[in-house]
């Protein structure tokens, strides 16, 4: 916040508000003086007038709903030569602040993109990195429309769905480049710290044509935080009572020509099992993460940086007494994850002029897994690569993005056989404009061309096009629309959650020639109202979705195979919230409709909740203190065994204290400790042999954290 103070008369205080970042007026801002008991209210112009201010020095407070309040103190009589003083105050995050998105690659701001994306910013990142430190599957878990399914029972891998599809329709990428695919699928969102990114962004729906075959459902675009002139340091220590600890830290700086970021990561969580059943339900896990980048910044035109992505985990999972080195004859079941991942980042951005640049980046990850269990071993390495250079032009009333990219992934099976072993490659063309057509409309298409070898049985040659199509609307300052569709496909893999239920060993080899390559058409549409009424600021939003999947990859007989019929998924998000000073509170609502049309036959989707409820209201006061309290409804949903498992309430509370160099915090979740252990046995068999129902709830039951996080800065020095 910038303040200058002025004042045109003796005990009169004068000043202009302002909204800091786009310098528009204020309008309705008030002004109070507390210990008078004075207020007012600043006019269209967004002038400010208290009147009758006796002598004596008094705090002014200026607030408007949707800013940070502005607090400051005065001593009266002011300055008579002095001008009214000019107030800057700052939107608030998730109400009337910018957002720059990344995913479509035009940097825009998200009110101005037609594409419906949904980021979270830096300060909700900060409160869902204290409540779990040690992955993200909290912070994918409580978004509407997003359900994180649990692969194992025993070992803790998981994915997640995108408004009803399969976890391998939707794209995890980081920076923009895929990081986290194929054979690692099931583990990534758990080996993910949150402590080293500044944005999530979410694109709910077909994003084929932005990054590829493989978002028919959507994609999370996890954005890294970069270096400022302003030092950063900050270490995150945190435990549980669910035997896990956590030990995270960060830094970054800014130079004259270069810049950089190094974070590093222990987590270590000690099997545990608080059902008694004699299974983990949290594996015992030693993870080790270090992310090094460099940042140039060679002149006015050319910038980039370089990032090395590193994580080592053993996930010892299964029997407790063969956990505990104590396995016998009847004690033998296991499950262990042994996991090393190793990527390199590239980007860099040649400036053309003020309207357009040109952009490269490439990832090259390497990603070597050994799933070893009582019967069986399946150990593998996976090489893939992305490469991309995009053009972006930016017009009056145009913006275009154009580009190429090539996507290679080999996978090779050192245990059991080399049977198992593939390659695939894709090169693709891509194009998108976003066209301004009035100040209440924008379109924005675009078009892909993939050339994929080996080709699916569906397309000879390989080639799917994808064209897509988004439109906003401004109805008014309250009220916007967007309203949008595209094509999309996925390639055959044999990556995906059966694959991870079934251990892979039992699983038949896929010859990409001999199955067809799943394709999709989907379509969204929104409405938005954002409104200050009274002193709350208000802002709904729903959503309608529907999506047909085609081709469907489905396992017969250990076999993946096409269904003979299609996939649909429809349903409604509705996500409303309200800010009152520095209470937050927040809605959500999501109806999931998601039907399989195979043989003549329709049938509900197994795994997918038809409905789910989430509330949360967080009360904060801005680098001083935060509280919050959570609640969520998940519904019934089928088994794959045709029963229906039951729907359950979860709860959870988080406080945190926060000083110029630390914080301190204690987060609970699921205090009602609502398990499936509860109400039912997670497996049938015997102990030494036993087969594992779907999970379906939260397994490791009520589990309490609490941690400190230390800042350091120069300010702080």
């Amino acid at each position: 916040m910038l303040f200058a103070i002025a004042a045109l008369a003796q005990n009169t205080f004068k000043a202009v508000v302002h909204d800091a970042k786009t310098k528009q007026p204020l309008a309705g801002a008030t002004g109070r003086i507390p210990d008078l008991k004075k207020g007012a209210n600043s006019d269209t112009t967004g002038l400010l007038v208290l009147n009758n201010i006796p002598d004596g020095k008094y705090e002014l407070e200026i607030s408007v709903v949707g800013y940070a309040k502005l607090e400051k103190t005065f001593s009266f009589p002011i300055n008579k030569e002095s001008q009214p003083l000019q107030v800057f105050l700052d939107a608030r995050t998730g109400e009337l602040a910018d957002v720059e998105v990344q995913s479509t690659r035009t940097n825009q701001n998200i009110k101005d993109v037609p594409t419906r994306i949904e980021a979270l910013p830096l300060e909700e990142l900060d409160e869902k990195g204290t409540m779990r430190p040690g992955d993200i599957k909290m912070l994918l878990g409580e978004s509407t429309g997003i359900n994180v399914q649990q692969t194992s029972a025993v070992s803790g891998s998981a994915s997640f769905r995108i408004q009803g599809l399969d976890s391998r329709y939707t794209q995890l990428l980081k920076d923009g480049m895929p990081l986290y695919q194929g054979f690692s699928g099931g583990l990534s969102i758990m080996q993910i710290t949150p402590l080293d990114l500044k944005q999530v962004e979410f694109i709910k729906g077909s994003a084929s044509t932005l990054f590829g075959g493989g978002a028919i459902a959507g994609l999370v675009n996890l954005i890294s935080k970069t270096p400022t002139k302003d030092p950063e340091l900050t270490f995150l220590l945190n435990g549980n009572n669910a035997k896990g600890a956590d030990a995270s830290g960060f830094y970054a700086q800014k130079w004259k020509h270069i810049g950089t970021t190094i974070f590093g990561a222990y987590n270590y969580n000690g099997a545990y099992d608080p059902s008694g059943q004699g299974f983990s339900a949290i594996p015992k896990t030693n993870r080790y993460t270090l992310n090094p980048k460099v940042f140039l910044y060679l002149d006015d035109k050319n910038t980039g940086w370089f990032g090395v992505n590193s994580t080592y985990e053993n996930r010892f999972g299964g029997d407790m007494k063969v956990i505990d080195g104590n396995s016998d004859a009847l004690h033998q079941y296991f499950e262990r994850n042994e996991s090393y991942r190793v990527s390199t980042q590239v980007s860099f951005t040649h400036k053309i002029n003020d309207g357009s640049k040109v952009n490269f980046k490439n990832t090259i990850g390497y990603f070597d897994r050994n799933l070893s269990e009582p019967s069986s071993v399946f150990a593998g390495k996976e090489l893939s690569s992305f490469s991309e250079v995009n053009y972006v032009a930016h017009g009056t009333n145009t913006d275009w993005v154009a580009g190429a990219n090539v996507i290679t992934d080999h996978f090779t099976t050192s245990v059991p056989v080399d049977k198992y072993n593939y390659t695939l490659t894709t090169v693709g063309l891509f194009a998108q404009n976003t066209y301004k057509a009035t100040k209440w409309f924008s379109l924005e298409s675009g078009l892909r061309a993939d050339y994929n070898t080996p080709s699916p049985n569906s397309k000879p040659n390989g080639i799917f096009v994808l064209p897509r199509v988004n439109g906003l609307f401004k109805i008014n300052e309250h009220w916007t629309s967007r309203v949008g569709g595209g094509l999309g496909y996925k390639m055959p893999s044999l990556f995906n959650d059966l694959s991870e239920e079934k251990g892979y060993t039992v699983i038949n080899p896929i010859v990409v020639s001999s199955i067809k390559a799943e394709q999709s058409v989907g379509g969204n549409a929104d409405i938005n109202f954002r409104k200050a009424v009274g002193d709350v600021f208000v802002n709904i939003n729903q959503l309608f979705f529907y999506t047909d999947v085609n081709n469907q990859l489905i396992l017969r007989n250990n076999t993946f195979m096409n269904a003979n019929g299609n996939l649909t998924s429809q349903g409604a998000e509705t996500n409303v919230k309200l800010s009152i000073d520095e209470l937050n509170i927040y809605f959500g609502y999501t109806c999931i409709d998601t039907k399989q049309h195979f043989a003549g036959k329709t049938t509900t989707q197994s795994l997918t909740p038809k409905t789910r409820l989430s509330f949360d209201a967080t009360y904060e006061i801005e680098d001083h203190f935060r509280a919050g309290v959570e609640a969520f409804y998940t519904g019934e949903q089928l088994m794959d065994n045709g029963t229906t498992g039951k729907g359950y309430v979860t709860f959870g509370l988080l406080v945190q204290k926060m000083w110029k160099s630390f914080d301190v915090f204690i987060n609970a979740e699921n205090l009602t400790d609502q398990r499936q252990t509860r109400w039912d046995n997670i497996y049938t068999g015997s102990i030494t042999q036993p087969v594992f129902k779907d999970i379906y709830t939260p397994i490791e039951g009520a589990v309490i954290n609490f941690g400190i996080k230390i800042k350091l800065s120069a300010d702080n020095d």
